[in-house]
C-alpha cells in the first residue's frame, strides 16, 4: 500500500479508465461504477475501501464495452455471456471434485434422458464418470444441453467436434500453464479459462451469424 491507503499491487479505476480509453473513448469512471453495481465486474477492496482492479478485471470490461457498443447486447445477455465464462473458471478450479458426486440415477433424473442416452454421451466422449463412478454437475448441464440440441436434429455423434475443440483448448491452457511461473500458473488457468470460454463463444456466434446472412441471401 502506499502512504495514501491505495492499492500497489492492483490498478485503480483510473488506470483502468486509462487502459480503456484509447479503444472506449465515451467510458467514463461513473460507468465503469455502473457496470460494477450490475455485478458484470467484481473488483477486490482494499482495507481502505479502495477498488483494485485485475488484468482479467480489464478483460472483463473490454468484453462488456464491445458487446454493448458493437453488439448492441443489453446487459442481461451479456451477464449471461459472463456467467458461460465463469462457469469455465470454476470448473478449472475445482480440481478435488469434492461436493459434486452425482449418481447415475441423479444424473438421468436431473437431465431429463435415458439410460440410452447416456451411454450415446459416454461412447462420444461427451461425459465420462470420475472415480467412483460417480459424475459432476457439468456432465448434467451438458446432458442438458446435448438433449436440446437433438431437438433440432444434431444428436451426440455430431458433436464430437465441440469435444475436439474443447480438448485442444486444455492443452492450450496447459501449455500456458506450464510455461508460466509456479506461482502465477493457478492464475494463468483461471484467466485462460475465462478468456477461452469468451473466445469460443465469440467465434461460434460470429461463424452462425455468418451462416443466418447467407440464409436469408439466397432466398
Amino acid at each position: 500500500m502506499t502512504a495514501a491507503g491505495r492499492p500497489r499491487g492492483g490498478l485503480s479505476i483510473g488506470a483502468v479508465l486509462s487502459q480503456l480509453r484509447p479503444d472506449f473513448p465515451d467510458v467514463t469512471i461513473s460507468k465503469i461504477r455502473f457496470l460494477e453495481s450490475e455485478g458484470l465486474v467484481r473488483p477486490a477492496r482494499t482495507a481502505s475501501g479502495y477498488r483494485q482492479f485485475t488484468p482479467a478485471d480489464v478483460e472483463r470490461l473490454r468484453y462488456v464495452l464491445s458487446a454493448q457498443r458493437d453488439r448492441y447486447l443489453p446487459l442481461k445477455v451479456i451477464r449471461e455471456q459472463l456467467d458461460a465464462a465463469d462457469q469455465g473458471v470454476r470448473a478449472a478450479d475445482a480440481a478435488s471434485g469434492q461436493g459434486r458426486r452425482i449418481t447415475r440415477d441423479d444424473l438421468l433424473a436431473r437431465a431429463g434422458i435415458e439410460s440410452a442416452d447416456l451411454a450415446d454421451l459416454e461412447q462420444h466422449g461427451l461425459v465420462s464418470a470420475g472415480p467412483g463412478g460417480f459424475y459432476d454437475h457439468e456432465s448434467v448441464r451438458i446432458a442438458t444441453t446435448v438433449r436440446a440440441m437433438a431437438r433440432h436434429g444434431l444428436q451426440a455423434r455430431h458433436l464430437r467436434p465441440f469435444r475436439a475443440a474443447a480438448d485442444r483448448e486444455v492443452a492450450l491452457v496447459e501449455q500456458a500453464a506450464a510455461a508460466a511461473h509456479r506461482a502465477r500458473a493457478d492464475e494463468v488457468v483461471r484467466e485462460l479459462a475465462a478468456l477461452s470460454v469468451t473466445l469460443h463463444a465469440l467465434l461460434v456466434e460470429v461463424g452462425l451469424r455468418d451462416v443466418a446472412g447467407k440464409r436469408v441471401s439466397s432466398r
